[in-house]
């Protein structure tokens, strides 16, 4: 009776795991799984900042091409994945900002996002955590996802008494239990569908909540950092860093109020906590990767599979005075970006394409064979660059804020120009950390005009929403 069990309990898993043939030959077409985090920026991803720990990520970029020029082309959480999972700019839809509610709206009635167009094409979708974070209706839903998501939230919460500059902005070392964070709960959920056989091609899409505010995360990832020995960031604020900058510029510095007053520059204590919780809820995320990514490379079909990985923006933790993200400089429209492509081809290659998060609809339709959706799709495949990542990427890369609020930047210059007319134009090879207005520099006036040239023409009426 034993034995009879054991083999029914055996057999079926090994025709799973021993036949990788048939299982592809079931759907050639290849599997995607799709992570976005929130709120990173390049201090682990590509160690711009001493000591931070991302064992998995690290691992993951050998086997990926690396986009470290690559942009978002909106500063903040809805209106970036409003772009990303619509292929459309900011100023074609008119999501610029934060509560902007885009897919609830009449003017991206008629736009089919990316999971949707996946499951109409005759992918399997499953979806958890942070993806859309706008409201979708329940007819929306159904037609993007197989499951039924589970969101979960940025908590647990920072106590009260630990609590900066009001809202849930601070620092805790979480004792209770992992699965009092949502990002716990969802990767656990998306390493069980990865566990699964699946009949049928899929995406995969997992939002995780870090290392976004509030910096709590489980005790052990503070303790991988001792806080009193934390560098402050290398581009990190110095006196005077907006004395070059425009009055628009500096209000952007402020959509936060009072943050990098009450804990920054005026406080290095305080800021050098909140560079441990940083640090300490990125290596968070990177754990939650890491598990996602076990699960796959246990899996039969992992080498019919594309990996995507995104932040949905970058994040400020002092540069140019200011904590968070919602500007135009690299600290918060550069993004890390990095896509592993079945087999592993260009494992470890590195692009100095400027890419944008807008550009992944087109490469994903390219790849996997997906039919036209309703909307113009606005963004460029990247299959050329994926294929060979020396070739050539002579669009700049473009992020905007709000109405005439637009940034492009090259891969040697960012441009910033604003509502106003007024500039600001950094060589980022001279001074990779924008400390220096190049704008009002005659010599700068060809590179000035071929980045303004990509600029739109036509902007979208804002669809509503703030920051701050």
């Amino acid at each position: 009776m034993k034995r009879r069990f054991l083999l029914f309990c055996v057999v079926p898993w090994l025709a799973w795991v021993a036949e990788p043939a048939r299982v592809q030959a079931a759907h050639a077409r290849p599997n995607v799984v799709f992570i976005v985090v929130d709120d990173m920026n390049h201090y682990g991803f590509s160690h711009e900042h001493p000591g931070v720990k991302v064992p998995h990520l690290d691992a993951f970029r050998k086997s990926a091409v690396t986009f470290p020029r690559a942009v978002c082309n909106a500063p903040s959480c809805v209106p970036s994945r409003a772009s990303f999972l619509s292929g459309q700019y900011p100023f074609t839809t008119g999501s610029y900002l934060n509560g902007s509610d885009p897919w609830e709206k009449p003017a991206m009635a008629e736009i089919e996002s990316l999971p949707e167009l996946f499951k109409r094409a005759g992918y399997a979708v499953w979806g958890a955590g942070k993806l859309f974070h706008a409201k979708i209706g329940a007819k929306r839903e159904q037609a993007a996802f197989d499951n039924k998501p589970y969101g979960g939230g940025f908590g647990p919460f920072v106590p009260e008494k630990d609590q900066v500059a009001g809202n849930f902005w601070g620092t805790t070392p979480w004792t209770g239990p992992d699965t009092d964070f949502p990002d716990v709960v969802n990767t656990n959920a998306a390493v069980e569908f990865l566990r699964t056989p699946q009949e049928k091609p899929f995406l995969l899409m997992l939002g995780l909540w870090r290392p976004h505010t509030p910096f709590t995360a489980p005790k052990r990832f503070f303790d991988f950092y001792e806080k009193e020995n934390i560098a402050f960031p290398p581009s990190g604020a110095r006196p005077g860093d907006l004395a070059d900058v425009p009055e628009a510029g500096k209000a952007l510095a402020r959509v936060w109020g009072v943050r990098w007053e009450k804990s920054g520059g005026k406080n290095p204590d305080l800021w050098r906590r909140m560079l441990w919780g940083y640090m300490a809820t990125t290596s968070f995320a990177d754990e939650s990767v890491g598990r996602v990514l076990s699960a796959l490379d246990a899996r039969p079909d992992r080498a019919n599979t594309i990996v995507v990985f995104i932040s949905d923006n970058g994040y400020h933790v002092g540069e140019k005075e200011h904590f968070e993200k919602s500007t135009l400089w690299d600290a918060s429209a550069r993004v890390p970006f990095a896509i592993r492509l079945p087999g592993g081809r260009n494992g470890g290659a590195v692009s100095g394409a400027t890419v944008g998060l807008i550009d992944l609809f087109p490469t994903l339709m390219d790849y996997c064979g997906l039919p036209a959706p309703k909307q113009v799709i606005e963004g460029r495949t990247m299959r050329a660059v994926l294929e060979n990542p020396s070739q050539r990427w002579d669009r700049p890369g473009i992020t905007v804020y709000e109405d005439k609020v637009f940034s492009a930047a090259d891969g040697n210059h960012r441009y910033i120009q604003y509502a106003d007319g007024t500039e600001e134009l950094y060589d980022h090879r001279s001074d990779p950390h924008e400390f220096t207005n190049l704008a009002g520099d005659p010599d700068m006036k060809g590179i000035k005009e071929r980045l303004q040239a990509v600029k739109p023409k036509i902007w979208a009426k804002s669809l509503g929403g703030r920051e701050g």
